[in-house]
C-alpha cells in the first residue's frame, strides 16, 4: 500500500519517517536497501557541511574586514546566523529523525526539531524583508539613506526580526502540545496552521518584498537613464547600489524557489483529495532547507570583495598578520 499523509503547518515540520518509506524500496535488494539510505545520509551530511562552512565564511568576513562594516552587510550578516543554525542545528535533527519516526522520540523533541524549523525559516524571511528596506532608500532615497538606515535602526531591526521568529518557534511548541484532546479546537488549529499561519509567516512578506524591489527597479531605470547628467562619482556610487540591490533581489529570488513548494503544499494539499506521498513531503522539506547552503555561494559570485575575503580566510592569511583594514577588491 502506498504511503500517504496530510499535510498541515505542524506536521510539516515535526512529522518524519523511516528511510523505507521515504524511498520506494520495491524491488530493490535488502542489501541494497541500507546502502542507499547511507548515500541518501552522506548526501545530507554534506549539505549539512557546506551550509554551515559557507556561512561561517560569510559571517567571518562581514565581523573581521573593516570594509564590511555596512548596514546591508549587518543584515546580510544576521540572515548568515540563522542559515549557519539551519546547518548546524535543522541539519542533524532532520537527519536523525528521518532515520527513526518521530513515534520513537518523546514528542517535545519532534516539537522542538519543528520550532526550530519554523523559526529559522520566519528569521529569513524577515531578514530578507529588512535587508530589502534597506535596498529601498539606498535606491530610492540616497541623500537620507544614511539618515534613516543607521547603526541604531539595523540593531532595532535584527533584534526584531530574532524576537519575532523565536515568539513564533515558542508558539509551535506550546500549540503542539496542546493539540492532544482538543477536540472541536482541532478544526480552528488546523485553519490557523494552513491559511492564517502561511499568510503571515510567507505570503504577505514576500508580497511586501516584491512590491519594494518593483519600485527599487523602477526608480533604478529612471537613474539608468539620467546617469550620464551626473557627475562620476556619482555614477559609481549609483551602479554600486544597483548593483547591491541586484544581487540581494537574486537571494530572494532563490529563497522563493526553495521555500514556495514548502508553503503552497501546507496550503492547497489539505484542500486536494488526494493525500501527499512521503517522498513529495521529504522533497519539498530538503528544498526549503537547502536554501540556507546558496547564500554565501551567490555574495561570493556577485561580489569582488566577498571572494577577497572568502581567499583570505581560507588560505589562513588573516591569522597571520592585521588585515582588518586591508582594501578587498
Amino acid at each position: 500500500m502506498k504511503t500517504e499523509v496530510s499535510i498541515n503547518w505542524t506536521d510539516v515540520v515535526t512529522d518524519t519517517y523511516h528511510c523505507s518509506e521515504i524511498v520506494n524500496f520495491n524491488n530493490i535488494p535488502a542489501n541494497s536497501q541500507s546502502t542507499i539510505c547511507g548515500l541518501i545520509y552522506v548526501f545530507f551530511g554534506l549539505l549539512a557541511v557546506i551550509t554551515t562552512c559557507g556561512n561561517l565564511l560569510v559571517i567571518i568576513s562581514i565581523i573581521y574586514f573593516k570594509q564590511l562594516h555596512t548596514p546591508t552587510n549587518s543584515l546580510i550578516l544576521s540572515l548568515a546566523v540563522a542559515d549557519l543554525m539551519v546547518g548546524i542545528i535543522l541539519f542533524p535533527l532532520s537527519m536523525a529523525f528521518s532515520l527513526k519516526s518521530c513515534a520513537n522520540f518523546e514528542g517535545l523533541f519532534c516539537k522542538v526539531r519543528g520550532s526550530f524549523d519554523v523559526s529559522l525559516c520566519t528569521c529569513s524571511i524577515l531578514n530578507l524583508v529588512c535587508i530589502s528596506i534597506d535596498r529601498y532608500y539606498a535606491v530610492c532615497q540616497p541623500l537620507t539613506y544614511r539618515a534613516k538606515i543607521n547603526h541604531c535602526v539595523v540593531v532595532t531591526m535584527i533584534m526584531i526580526c530574532w524576537g519575532v521568529s523565536a515568539l513564533t518557534g515558542i508558539a509551535v511548541i506550546i500549540s503542539g502540545l496542546n493539540n492532544k484532546n482538543c477536540g472541536d479546537r482541532c478544526l480552528i488549529e488546523v485553519i490557523m496552521s494552513n491559511t492564517v499561519a502561511p499568510i503571515l509567516s510567507f505570503y504577505l512578506p514576500v508580497i511586501i518584498m516584491l512590491c519594494i524591489y518593483l519600485k527599487i527597479f523602477l526608480v533604478a531605470q529612471r537613474q539608468a537613464r539620467s546617469i550620464h547628467n551626473t557627475t562620476k562619482c556619482g555614477a559609481a556610487v549609483s551602479k554600486m547600489e544597483r548593483k547591491a540591490t541586484k544581487t540581494l533581489a537574486i537571494v530572494l529570488g532563490v529563497f522563493l524557489l526553495c521555500w514556495s513548494p514548502f508553503f503552497l503544499c501546507i496550503s492547497f494539499l489539505p484542500l486536494a483529495d488526494d493525500l501527499a506521498p512521503i517522498p513529495v513531503i521529504e522533497s519539498i522539506r530538503w528544498l526549503s532547507l537547502s536554501n540556507s547552503m546558496f547564500n554565501p555561494f551567490i555574495y561570493a559570485f556577485f561580489y569582488s570583495w566577498f571572494r577577497s575575503a572568502f581567499r583570505m580566510i581560507m588560505s589562513w592569511k588573516i591569522f597571520q598578520g592585521d588585515f582588518t583594514h586591508c582594501k578587498l577588491h
